[in-house]
């Protein structure tokens, strides 16, 4: 030792490789949920983003109104982000949950490359075209019929995304749930949890 202070030294390869580990370490999903009218679209993805704020994420919920819901198809972007998000508006998309062919034919080619794309066999008649995604299917109609419970539907299919990207924990999304719900229907928690886990065993990846 010569008696003065030794500062450590860093390189450019280090400190790039620092910043590029904290990145990866940041959590984003851009998610683009769409189906009809009346298949629990819009409150999945309040579920997802209540879920999120409950975890102490960044969240958007931007649903989407107006006569496409006649008919066509409802959809709803969630982002959930570790960091500050700068817009609520996307063009493409982390995961794609789908639940109609017209829904498909519309968001198919939205999804990122290396993307997900999640979608329930019931209601899609083509196949999915796209080589670069990963596809998984979740027959969450057929259950929700086993189940007694046409309701459960969108819980099925939000079960299958937390078991394909668990970006948040079971206990947050029951909060969601309690959150979103109006109180006279919290008795319909322990059916929705049932669900969910039901959604989680039966995904399957195309």
């Amino acid at each position: 030792m010569d008696g003065r202070e030794h500062v450590p030294v860093l390189s450019a390869r280090r400190l790039k490789e620092q910043r590029i580990s904290k990145y990866k370490n940041d959590m984003k999903q851009e998610i683009i949920i769409a189906g009809f009218g009346g298949q629990g679209v819009l409150s999945m993805g309040k579920i997802l983003a209540y879920s999120g704020l409950m975890e102490g994420k960044e969240v958007t919920w931007m649903p989407s109104y107006g006569p496409e819901q006649r008919g066509g198809t409802a959809n709803v972007t969630v982002i959930l982000s570790d960091d500050p998000i700068s817009s609520p508006i996307l063009n493409e998309y982390d995961i794609a949950i789908i639940l109609n062919q017209p829904s498909m034919d519309k968001f198919e080619s939205k999804v990122k490359p290396g993307g997900i794309l999640i979608y329930d066999g019931y209601g899609i008649h083509t196949p999915v075209k796209r080589t670069d995604i990963s596809v998984y299917r979740v027959d969450a109609m057929d259950a929700a019929t086993e189940m007694k419970n046409e309701k459960a539907f969108n819980m099925l299919i939000l079960g299958g995304l937390l078991k394909i990207v668990p970006m948040v924990q079971l206990e947050n999304v029951l909060l969601g749930l309690k959150k979103s719900l109006p109180e006279r229907h919290h008795k319909l928690i322990p059916m929705n949890e049932a669900a969910i886990k039901k959604g989680m065993e039966i995904i399957q990846k195309m």
